[in-house]
């Protein structure tokens, strides 16, 4: 049974889109649609020094309103990686066991450089679940040469590309999307609907109130790889 899972591609998101990632068996991401900008495409949550949270952001390139994903480039000077590492130091302050871990794997994908947010986030993502034991390749939907049938409605960009795959039994969604897709359009298709919810599950932060949902870097410095993942498998379908 191939399951499928279609989303923009993130930058380090939070944990339902890795739980996501880990039971489906193709994870695309889709990219041809237009940008919206302070999204989680271009920027996610980490824990603020003091109390509650803060942002981390990749700074992009204006551009358009239209501008398609795909089309969204990154500003050339590098400082930003920098301000992002220093961004996350007061982990180390709060003793968060996994910090030397995290910073390594930001260091790698860091080495790289890149043009556009999605090469980043395409490489992040690996990078994430190479360290959590995921093996997943990532195919961006615009280099995949794929010709899918006219999109009428917003739920058949992924009934189409399913369709277009040929071999899809199981397209799942996050619960968010629920109200945009007509479930009869899929059945005639002969594709199950899912929609997969993660139950995230309060860890020790070291903050009080506890900070839920921030990206998957939050919980990697509060938890080791296999305690992620015993998260990942903590969620329901419907």
């Amino acid at each position: 049974m191939i399951k499928i899972a279609i989303m923009q591609p993130y930058f380090m998101p939070y944990l339902g889109y890795f739980s996501l990632i880990k039971h489906t068996d193709d994870f695309i991401l889709f990219d041809v649609v237009q940008f919206i900008r302070h999204g989680w495409i271009e920027r996610n949550r980490i824990l603020h020094p003091a109390e509650g949270w803060q942002y981390i952001q990749i700074p992009l390139v204006k551009a358009p309103r239209e501008t398609v994903i795909k089309d969204m480039r990154i500003h050339s000077d590098d400082s930003w990686k920098t301000k992002m590492l220093s961004q996350l130091q007061h982990y180390r302050q709060k003793r968060a066991p996994h910090y030397s871990k995290v910073i390594e794997l930001l260091q790698e994908i860091f080495s790289w450089e890149y043009e556009d947010i999605v090469s980043l986030n395409q490489a992040s993502l690996k990078t994430i679940c190479n360290y959590l034991g995921i093996e997943r390749d990532f195919p961006i939907f615009s280099k995949m040469n794929l010709e899918i049938e006219p999109v009428n409605a917003p739920d058949e960009w992924a009934l189409n590309i399913c369709k277009a795959l040929g071999n899809v039994e199981e397209y799942w969604n996050p619960p968010g999307g629920q109200e945009f897709f007509d479930r009869s359009k899929y059945e005639r298709a002969g594709i199950a609907l899912k929609f997969h919810s993660v139950n995230l599950s309060v860890y020790p932060q070291y903050v009080n109130p506890f900070e839920s949902g921030l990206s998957i870097l939050d919980v990697l410095m509060f938890n080791s790889s296999e305690e992620t993942n015993r998260m990942l498998d903590d969620f329901s379908l419907f």
